[in-house]
């Protein structure tokens, strides 16, 4: 069984950020030099439209969490990986600034995190359009709670290596997990030696 997460980041910067933290003026201004025609930076070139879909799409998983019981601290949450993903190992634009800090599962509750499959923005669209290639039934659209989503792994095992979907080669098949409770992390990363 998967018993971390991975927080994929550019060294250059402080983890555990987000962009829908920002005003609107610093995170489109920040999406716009990040912008280029990788999978990666794709999805920055019309940066307010991302910005809104991205806090409509959090603000979804918060209510949907919260109704299984999540008690989100955050109004926004820190996306990680479930386990690592070779998709955006691969995806990353610099590789000399590519960051990873992994965080042991044990330090969330059931409480502090949230799980969709895959990447949450892209889950609420398959979830909402429902297109006949892509979309499943049991997977996309819904969001997740700790044990819900090891049930699904112990049965199914990971996206990347097993589940044999075909999505586009734009979409990033991994788990994505919403971390609720920035302090822990913060926590995790002052007492390690990732830093």
């Amino acid at each position: 069984m998967i018993d971390y997460l991975t927080y994929y980041y550019s060294v250059d910067k402080e983890p555990f950020q987000s962009l829908s933290e920002l005003s609107d003026e610093e995170a489109i201004r920040i999406m716009e030099n990040l912008a280029d025609d990788t999978h990666y930076g794709e999805r920055f070139k019309n940066p307010a439209q991302y910005l809104k879909n991205r806090r409509e799409t959090e603000g979804w998983v918060r209510m949907e969490f919260i109704e299984k019981g999540g008690r989100p601290k955050d109004d926004f949450p820190i996306s990680m990986v479930l386990g690592s993903s070779k998709w955006l190992v691969n995806a990353t634009p610099d590789k000399q600034k590519h960051g990873e800090i992994r965080i042991p599962l044990s330090l969330f509750s059931e409480y502090d995190i949230s799980f969709t499959y895959p990447d949450s923005m892209i889950s609420r669209w398959l979830g909402l359009e429902k297109p006949v290639e892509y979309y499943q039934a049991g997977l996309n659209g819904k969001v997740f709670t700790l044990s819900e989503i090891q049930a699904i792994i112990e049965k199914k095992g990971m996206p990347e290596e097993d589940w044999g979907q075909k999505l586009p080669e734009s979409f990033a098949p991994y788990i994505e997990a919403q971390v609720w409770n920035r302090e822990l992390l913060y926590d995790f990363w002052r007492l390690s030696d990732t830093r």
